[in-house]
């Protein structure tokens, strides 16, 4: 299935962030907090398959254990720092990825092009979110399965603490905002029904709740 190139808008900025991937190697316990909730995002994975906003790679040991033997791996990051980390990674586990330099806004990828797409810990840092998603929508089959895991906007006064600590954190964490409501975006979204959706109880405040889940493509959009 041939692949196409996005129209970049001009008032793009260059995502680079060398600390924060460094940093996020080192000092982030991604394995140990999230290693079951990856899992269940590469359980039973087959087919065209793509990582959105792949990171240094964190899911690719988990799709190197759990992926049939007709696994095709795509993934996308726009920081190519952390590209460079996902490409040993990938070699490290032995997982062959279609790793590329694009944004989940504008995907390099025709209609209808995956079975399955994973957003781990993306739709924080996204400055569209709602592009992007119209972008999955696109790109995913009809019948087929987004699975997320993504920390969202708590309640009462810790909703209100994220508010205030979110320009701080966005500029410290690569991006990251912590009070997007990104449950009720994907829930809203008139391309998706929703199969599962969890909240769970992990994380350390601000970067909390943490909520994972499935959501199938309709075969019908009214969008």
């Amino acid at each position: 299935m041939a692949d196409c190139e996005p129209q970049r808008a001009a008032t793009e900025e260059p995502i680079d962030h060398p600390v924060f991937a460094a940093l996020y190697d080192r000092c982030t316990p991604d394995r140990f907090l999230l290693g079951p909730h990856r899992e269940y995002l590469a359980a039973d994975l087959s087919g065209r398959v793509l990582d959105l906003g792949a990171g240094n790679g964190p899911m690719f040991p988990y799709a190197a254990d759990a992926g049939a033997d007709d696994l095709e791996y795509h993934a996308i990051d726009p920081d190519p720092n952390m590209r460079r980390r996902a490409a040993k990674k990938a070699d490290r586990v032995g997982l062959p990825v279609h790793l590329r330099d694009a944004r989940a806004e504008t995907l390099p990828y025709v209609d209808d092009a995956f079975d399955v797409v994973l957003s781990g810990l993306v739709f924080c840092t996204i400055a569209d979110p709602d592009a992007a998603l119209d972008e999955v929508a696109r790109v995913l089959r009809p019948g087929g399965e987004l699975r997320f895991l993504e920390h969202v906007r708590n309640d009462g006064w810790r909703a209100r603490a994220q508010d205030r600590l979110t320009p701080l954190w966005e500029r410290a964490a690569g991006g990251c905002q912590l009070n997007r409501e990104t449950v009720e975006r994907f829930v809203g979204h008139d391309g998706f029904d929703v199969r599962e959706i969890e909240r769970l109880g992990i994380g350390l405040f601000p970067a909390t709740p943490i909520v994972r889940g499935r959501l199938g493509r309709r075969r019908e959009s009214t969008s």
